[in-house]
This record gives structure tokens, sequence and C-alpha cells, in this order.
């Protein structure tokens, strides 16, 4: 297991690196130095306050997709949202997932299976908002002319996408409701391959499913929602807000459309806190709109560090508070 998390870290480092030494060879960092001090630095603590109402809302959203356990306290709910995403910055291979939910288990007392299938119908929230937040940035959106093609193979692509998303959704319904003859049919089509691969992914399979236990109730499940669309715009306000420290103003749709990128590039296998890739997927979106290479990368600096500092320092003190070691969780991490 040691190994191959090595594989998955150094692995990440080159990408970091690959995409790094793209964006610094463009760069002239006299001028950059200049870009970087002439920032409205007030714009950034109204950036890092909404960025942590975007993880309080996250653990709202929790709260209600875990009702059906018990209705849980949001004083452990947040910390726990905070120490996974700080794990997030930190670890490779997103462990702080894993963290995340080790961390609200151990201190409520839940059944690990349950906490995890929840974060699953987590990640299916979040695909979903960043699928509406693509069609809308590119629907609003006046892209340039040589952005044309571009810009129909990322419709395309978001209607893909839609639909993928919609299909795991129906498969989960299916799931839950008809469990022993969709497990009976996924084991007839793992037949062709090897043994093994049917083996783990059949009780996984219904571990997770007996995990799931969302409410129908209306009221929680339009608390769902609305907390999906404040955890977005909470997270989307804070680029326009950097923007604003640069002195650019650009249509709120553009901010969408970077935010977009972002969530895309943080899912390509990176370094821990996805540097390079992140800030790639930045300076590229930020291209379109004709913002010189060294504005756009300060803003690409600036963009990821209100989300990456801020939030480590927060994990830290979290851990501290609730007496649990760094060591206790990456460990735990790694074993899952």
């Amino acid at each position: 297991m040691a190994r191959r998390f090595d594989v998955r870290l150094w692995g990440g480092i080159g990408v970091s690196l690959f995409f790094m030494g793209l964006l610094f060879r463009k760069i002239d960092f006299p001028q950059l130095a200049a870009v970087l001090k002439e920032v409205d630095y007030p714009y950034l603590a109204g950036a890092v306050v909404l960025t942590f109402a975007s993880y309080f809302m996250r653990a709202v959203r929790w709260k209600y997709l875990l009702i059906c356990e018990r209705p849980l306290p949001l004083g452990s709910l947040y910390p726990a949202t905070i120490i996974g995403y700080m794990a997030n910055n930190l670890l490779p291979a997103r462990l702080g997932e894993l963290i995340r939910a080790y961390t609200l288990a151990r201190r409520e007392q839940l059944e690990t299976p349950s906490v995890l299938a929840s974060l699953v119908i987590d990640r299916l929230c979040d695909g979903f908002s960043v699928i509406v937040v693509l069609l809308i940035a590119l629907f609003t959106l006046d892209f340039p002319p040589a952005m044309r093609e571009a810009e129909s193979a990322l419709k395309a692509g978001g209607m893909v996408l839609c639909t993928a998303y919609g299909a795991v959704i129906l498969f989960m319904v299916v799931l839950k409701r008809c469990t022993v003859k969709t497990i009976g049919a996924v084991t007839f089509v793992m037949k062709p391959f090897p043994s093994r691969w049917s083996e783990r992914l059949i009780p996984m399979l219904g571990s997770f499913i007996a995990g799931i236990r969302l409410s129908a109730h209306t009221g929680h499940l339009a608390a769902i929602v609305s907390s999906s669309f404040l955890i977005w715009l909470f997270a989307i306000i804070p680029i326009d807000l950097v923007l604003r420290a640069f002195s650019i103003h650009l249509p709120f749709a553009a901010s969408l459309f970077i935010m977009v990128l972002l969530v895309f590039a943080v899912m390509v296998p990176a370094s821990p806190g996805y540097i390079g890739t992140y800030h790639y997927a930045c300076f590229k979106g930020l291209s379109v709109f004709q913002i010189t290479d060294e504005r756009a990368m300060g803003i690409a600096l600036l963009i990821h560090g209100v989300g990456f500092f801020p939030v480590i320092l927060a994990g830290f003190y979290h851990l501290w508070r609730g007496g649990i070691g760094l060591s206790e969780v990456t460990h735990t991490g790694v074993q899952q």
C-alpha cells in the first residue's frame, strides 16, 4: 500500500511540475511582482470569508444528507468538512474525502459506510451543480470568434456530462429499490472479467447501498438544493472579488466559466493542493478575456491562495481542538 501511495504522490508532483513549467516559461517575473504590488488586498479578505461560508454550507448540506441517520450538529459537521478539505490540500489522491468521513464517524460514533455513502451523494450534487454552472456560463458569455469551436465542444461536453450523471443517479435509484435484481445483473455483466473484480465490486455495492438513507421529506430535499446553490455561489463570488482586486471587471459569467475550469483541473492527478493544474486552468481561462500573462498568473496565484492557505490553518486548528493527530487521520486515509 505504501509503495502505491508513493507512486501517486511522485506521479502527481511530476504532473504539477510539467504544468508549472508551461506557465513559468511565459512569465516575466519582475512584471509579475509589479502586478502583485498593485493588488487591492481588502477584496481578498471578503474572498476568504465567502470561501469559508461555502464550506459552512457544505456542512449544512451534509447534515441533510445524513438526516436519516440522526440529526447531527454543525459543530461536528463543519470541523470534519474543514479537516477533509485541508487534507485534500496536503495529501494526494483526494484522501481528504476519506479523512472527512473518518473524522465525523469517529466524533459522532457513526457507521463509516453510511458516512461514505453520503459523500458519494455529496459528490453527485457537486457534479450536477458544476454542469449547471458550465451551461449557464456557456450560454451567457460572449466568446471571441476564435473560441467558437471550443465553445461548441464545451456545450456538447456539458450535455454529455449531464446525461452521464443522470445515468449514475438512475442506476443508484434502481439499485436501492431493486437491490437483489440489480446486483444479480451486475454479477452477470461481470462474468467475462476476472473473478477478483466481481469479488471486490459486489460486496462494495452492497455495503454502499446499505449506507444510503436519503430523506424523501420535501423540506430536507429543498435544504439540499438550496445549500448546493449557496455552496457554489459562495465559491464563485471570491473569483469575482480577486478579479476586482486587480481592477478587472468582467461579467459574472466569466467567474462561472473560470470556476468550471478549476473544477476540471482538480480532477487531474497532480501534487497535493492541485499545484500547477489549478494555476494552468485559471491562466488559460483568463486568456480568453485577453488578460496579459503576468496579470493572469497573479490572479491564478491569489485565487489558489485564497482557497489553499486559510483552510489549511483552519484544518489544523480543528484537529488540535478535536484532539486528533494529523498522523492519525493520514494513516486512516492511506489504509482506506
